[in-house]
């Protein structure tokens, strides 16, 4: 298995069914924003339940001071420990404390129906389409569990905001909330070179917490010097190609080849597999993505395909610098 990354990386491109459709020249391609958020389908359901404890954010006197907190956790820390920690595999929130009141809340955006569901989609039978259970939103609720952060990860001041801040983010909070609403989990990239062409960016946790810091700096919020990394789990591929939507590749007069492809590809990544099911569906997974360079990913309700190249994929764990305030009148 060592070996085949080398062997793959060169081997000629593989080829995929259905005619190519004109080409999207602005890189990235920007994150689709909705009018309002759906009503998630009954056959989507979570292991864990969404937000379990989330209430309202409150409204907080204008002149209260109020401290933020960076937290970052390895993911399903409270299952695995710190077990994904060590391949820097992060969740990203924020706290806040009230020196008014002494209560403490947290904020953080993750998924509904678990990270899975949000990357690949399920494969029903008498539906032609894959169907997808992705959606992710803000949690907020009361409390700040210092050990679950603490142990295994972050739990630090970065900033300190007034009461009037801290209403105009949350304004700001649910307008986000309600018209992005899709989970992302790749970034996709042209190679591993820090300047290289971004074809598409995640939408996930971090990024969420990286948009709340910098409205609070748009507020007038002055951050620590503190080091912040973030993770981000990148594909690599030459410059994707649009397939269609929904419709024109599945519906009636849908491209038949490019679905069976589509279909035949994501097949290996479906959930609750027997083991002999699970090694099965990583050959079929090497044999495509590797030594076939093909992946077909689904952003904005769109399909692409990309044409991958080595390294394929990689986690990183980055430093992105805490915003610059404006200072401006909302200051503490």
């Amino acid at each position: 298995l060592l070996l085949l990354p080398l062997l793959a990386a060169a081997a000629p491109y593989g080829s995929f069914p259905g005619p190519l459709r004109s080409p999207q020249r602005r890189w990235p391609v920007p994150y689709r924003r909705f009018d309002y958020r759906p009503k998630a389908d009954p056959y989507c359901q979570a292991r864990y339940t969404f937000c379990p404890t989330g209430s309202a954010i409150p409204v907080m006197k204008k002149e209260d001071v109020i401290e933020v907190y960076r937290l970052q956790t390895p993911v399903w820390e409270f299952k695995y420990g710190d077990l994904l920690g060590h391949l820097k595999i992060m969740h990203d929130a924020v706290g806040f404390k009230s020196s008014l009141t002494g209560r403490n809340y947290t904020m953080e955006w993750y998924e509904l129906f678990q990270l899975g569901n949000c990357t690949f989609p399920h494969l029903r039978p008498g539906m032609d389409a894959p169907f997808w259970c992705n959606q992710g939103a803000a949690c907020f609720y009361e409390g700040i569990d210092d050990a679950h952060w603490k142990e295994n990860g972050t739990l630090v001041h970065v900033t300190t905001i007034s009461g009037t801040m801290f209403n105009e983010m949350a304004k700001w909070v649910k307008y986000d909330n309600e018209t992005g609403i899709y989970y992302e989990t790749w970034t996709v990239k042209a190679s591993p070179n820090k300047q290289a062409t971004v074809w598409f960016d995640s939408y996930e946790c971090s990024k969420f917490i990286l948009r709340t810091y910098q409205k609070l700096a748009d507020l007038g919020a002055v951050f620590k010097r503190v080091q912040t990394n973030y993770t981000s789990i990148i594909l690599f591929s030459g410059e994707p190609v649009y397939l269609g939507n929904e419709t024109s590749i599945f519906g009636p007069l849908g491209n038949r080849t490019l679905a069976a492809d589509v279909r035949d590809f994501y097949d290996p990544f479906k959930p609750y597999q027997t083991v002999r099911e699970f090694f099965v569906g990583l050959v079929k997974i090497i044999d495509r993505v590797i030594l076939n360079h093909e992946f077909y990913l689904f952003y904005n309700l769109e399909y692409w395909f990309l044409p991958m190249k080595f390294p394929y994929l990689k986690i990183v764990y980055e430093e992105i610098p805490l915003p610059v305030g404006n200072k401006t009148a909302f200051g503490v």
